[in-house]
Order: C-alpha cells, then structure tokens, then sequence
C-alpha cells in the first residue's frame, strides 16, 4: 500500500483543485484528509490509470527518445469518462543522435532501429513494457519514402503508436508548446502576453507568434546549423541547397568532398542570421532572406513581449553546448544570440523549458470520451474510423458566414502542413453561436465549401463539435447542400490540439459512439494548467 500513496497524493489534490472548481458530486470533506470518499484508495484505484510512454522525435538532422511515467485521472470521477494527465515523470532519455543517411537523401533505417533498440536495452524496457507512444517525423524524414520507412518500423505496435508527420508549420506550433512558450504566454498576471517563439534546428528555423496562450501565426525559412557540415578531417559531407545560396552570396564554392575555411564559416553563419532577424524583426525581407522563407513572413504587427529559442542551435544559443558537431552550429548561435542583444531588437530574450528536447512528445494519451445522442451518421458502414487527425478551425467571433467558416477550415490545414482532400481528417469546432436554423446553414455551406476535395474524392466528412449540434450540421449537409455525401457528425466531445481520434460502432441503445482520443502530450504539461512535471530536459 506504500506505494500507492505518492500517487494518492497526486489524485487528492487534483480532486481539492475540482472541488474549488465548483465539481463536488460524491466527494465529502474529511477535516483530517480533505475532500475524499468513504474508501478514497478504492476510488482511486478505480479511477487512476499509470502509462509508460515513449516519445521519439527523428529529424533531418538529430534524433531522440524519451520514455515518461503517466498517471491520469478520470475528471471528475463520475461526471466524465475522460482521464487527465496529472503527473509526467521522466523516466529515461536517450543521447541525441545525429540522424543516419544511407545516401544523401535516404534516412538508414538499419542504423536508426539499431539506435532505437539499444535505446529501449538502456532504459531496461521493452516494447511489450510500453503502453502507448508518438513518432514524430519532420524535415527530410518527413518525405514520403522516409516517412513509410519509418512507420513500417513500427508497424508491430500500430495499435500503441500515433505517428504524425510535421511540415513546418506544424513544427513551429510544437516547438511553440513544448519550449513553454504557449503555457508562458498565457499564464501572465497582467492577462497574457506576446511571445515569438523561435525553433532554430539543423535545415530551418521555425517562428511562431503566441499570444495569450494561442499561437496566431506561423512561419519559417532556411536557417540552421546543418545546412553544410563537415566530417573530423574538413572535408565536406553534406551541403543543402540554402547552404549553395549563402556561399554564392560570399563568393565560396562548396562541394561535397571540398573544404570551407573557418572565417567563410562564419561569414555563412552571420548572414544566415541577419536573414533570420529580417523575418524576426518584421521588416521588409532582403532578396536574400525572401529566397530562403519556406512560408509567408510574419505578418503581426502588435507589440511582441519576449523571444523565447528551442532547436539544437539554442544549446548554443544559451551557452549550454559547446562542442563542435562540423557544422555551422557553434558560429550561428553566437550570432543569434548578439543580435537578439541589440538595443534596436528590443524583445527580451527568456528562457526555454525545453531546447534541443521541445519537440520530443512524451506520449499519445489514450482516453475515451462518449458523444451526446445528436449524432449523424449518414451510412452505419462508414465506422469505426481510426487514427484520424484532428484539424481545429478557429471561427470568427464577429459572425458566421460560408466564407469566414470556408476560410477557417482551409486555415487549419495550413497550420498542420496538411493537403486537403488527401486523407479523411476529423474537424473539432468549437461552437458558441445561434442554434438558429441561418447559423447552422451557414456553418454546414462554410464546412462544405472548405471540405470541397475531401466531398469530391468521396473521402467522409468528420466533424466534431463540443456543443450539440453534430445532428443537425450533418443532416443539412446530406439532405440540402451535398446530398449523398459521406457524413459523421458528432457532438459533446473535448478535443485539443494534437488529438488523433478512433471513433467506435454506434452504442445503439444510446444513439452515441465512443471516442478514443490519443493526445501526443509535450515535456512540459504547464500549458494543460495543471499537474506535476518531474525531471529536467534541460
């Protein structure tokens, strides 16, 4: 029994927090032991789940795992059916390694699973002791060929394993989180603040804008330490194509096999930087930084109150890493770093909970949820769905109209890289408007319009929505605005950011379906406003 008690702790007082939250169903107060039932362990154990999860992050120039210890807890005991995250602990972290290539474009997926097994060898674990997890998989390992690879890889734990593929943007949005940006943003006492976040790794450099705990916007562009690197003798090993736009700049040729003197280095390293700060400082971009954006600029134009760096060049960027890996990464953090200094910069630079680790994801948290009975269906054979991605479109408070919707969902798929009409995707909108019939219609047309390839490619329209209106939104889809599309509307379910879902056969007795939500949680759970984080990544 000893040893439960840690974890009953962890319970109690999250139920202390619900109680003051105004959640008193079946909880008393005991004056020698707070707000607890008759048989508090009982409950508990009844209503506690412990996880060991791993996060794996491969990138096109590092690679890593982390394994965690979960516990969760069924919100409000019987008044839900979804558990929280109460606690994360970090339970082991792997070196970071430099990713393997077989050639100049291949990931070695040989090497990378000997990594990943000798990784699992030194933290005692094997896969049979993993509950659940994420692969992460960004830059060139993103790519098609890679990406395939790498899911094959473990394709023997499909069932445990979310597996995300992050484009840029979508990379910007996690290193927002996991470097404490979006939780720091939003906790300020003055009512939230403006923060950049900047992810500088090995190929690009990844910017996003948080303000008051949402990220409004995203951007990224060619910089990073790896763009050309070198092996122990200086011969050059690897040059990508922005490295060939910077050396044209300075008037250096760079050719695998060839060498670069340490003074050219640097001089790659100052205008990579200055190019990043064009972007970082909002100003009209230079020739030069415009043919290395990967996106859009930065269009926000308010006041900004802090920067905060993530990436492996923040190791430098901080002080904190100060070996030479032959690349540009020692010289390009101190550049960043005096630049960001400059009185004319005028953002201070704060800390990051997370650096070279901020897109480690600690795991896919499994949970359940069970929709409201206003659901549609428009065929029973289209369920169960599984492992579909979970697109938020952020609707405009000022009015509902077919474009506004039309504009938000296509947004969406911007922000996570992803093709509309590739492959079915779950939109969760959050929905505090006019039950009104014009509302409604206005929403289903905004839907419609912006799901225009996923209708035609006969791929299913999946919505979810917190609020009960999933029946209604799919009934005018099918029987007034697409008739014959494939709808699964549903209602009364919490969905977040990075929420893959499965959604179960209809419970017929009850006219609602389960859904299984797996939410890739970050090394920092601060932004969740709750729970213990134990460990440093730092």
């Amino acid at each position: 029994m000893a040893a439960i008690f840690p974890k009953l702790a962890l319970v109690e007082g999250y139920l202390e927090r619900k109680m003051h939250e105004g959640d008193t169903h079946e909880w008393v107060y005991d004056p020698l032991h707070g707000y607890r039932t008759d048989d508090f362990a009982a409950v508990a154990a009844n209503n506690m789940i412990e996880l060991k999860s791993v996060g794996i992050d491969i990138g096109s120039s590092t690679s890593h795992l982390m394994f965690s210890n979960l516990v969760l807890v069924r919100q409000g005991i019987a008044l839900s059916s979804r558990f929280k995250v109460v606690s994360r602990e970090i339970a082991y972290r792997s070196d970071v390694m430099l990713t393997p290539y077989s050639n100049p474009l291949t990931i070695d997926t040989g090497c990378l699973s000997d990594f990943i097994r000798q990784t699992y060898a030194g933290a005692g674990l094997s896969a049979d002791h993993v509950d659940t997890g994420a692969v992460i998989v960004t830059g060139e390992a993103a790519k098609k060929e890679n990406a395939e690879a790498i899911v094959r890889m473990f394709s023997d734990q499909a069932g445990k394993f979310v597996c995300a593929s992050a484009g840029p943007n979508l990379e910007a949005v996690m290193a927002a989180y996991g470097s404490g940006a979006v939780a720091r943003s939003a906790e300020s006492e003055k009512g939230g603040r403006t923060l950049l976040s900047v992810d500088v790794g090995g190929g690009t450099s990844k910017i996003a804008v948080v303000k008051n705990g949402q990220i409004i916007e995203t951007a990224a562009i060619n910089v990073g330490a790896r763009l050309v690197a070198m092996d122990c003798g200086g011969s050059i090993t690897r040059v990508e194509d922005p490295a060939q736009i910077i050396a044209r700049e300075i008037g250096v040729d760079l050719a695998l096999g060839g060498t670069a003197a340490p003074e050219k280095r640097a001089e790659m390293a100052r205008l990579l930087a200055d190019c990043l700060f064009n972007v970082l400082e909002r100003r009209p971009l230079s020739a030069l930084a415009e043919g290395l954006m990967l996106t859009p600029p930065i269009t926000y134009t308010g006041k900004i109150d802090g920067v905060v760096f993530s990436g492996g060049v923040s190791e430098y960027i901080y002080g904190y890493e100060t070996k030479d890996y032959g690349d540009l990464g020692i010289v390009l953090g101190q550049e960043i770093m005096r630049r960001a200094r400059r009185p004319e910069f005028g953002i201070p630079v704060e800390d990051s909970e997370q650096r070279i680790r901020a897109t480690v994801i600690g795991a896919a948290q499994y949970t359940l949820q069970v929709s409201g009975s206003t659901i549609f269906v428009s065929n029973d054979e289209l369920l169960p769905l599984r492992n579909l991605q979970v697109m938020s479109p952020v609707l405009d408070g000022d009015g509902v109209t077919p474009a506004s919707v039309a504009g938000a969902v296509r947004r969406a798929f911007q922000r996570f890289d992803a093709i509309e009409g590739e492959r079915p995707v779950a939109l969760a909108i959050r929905w505090s408007g006019d039950p009104a019939y014009k509302t409604i219609k206005a929403l289903a047309e905004g839907v419609a319009q912006g799901l225009e390839r996923t209708i035609a490619n006969q791929m299913p329209v999946v919505l979810v929505f917190d609020a009960d209106i999933g029946g209604m939104v799919g009934n005018l889809l099918v029987s007034e605005l697409v008739p014959g599309c494939k709808v699964v509307s549903v209602d009364e379910i919490d969905l977040g950011d990075f929420d893959f879902i499965d959604i179960g056969q209809e419970l017929r007795d009850i006219r609602a379906v389960p859904v299984v939500i797996k939410s890739l949680v970050f090394g920092s759970l601060k932004e969740k406003g709750y729970g213990v984080v134990s460990g440093s990544d730092n």
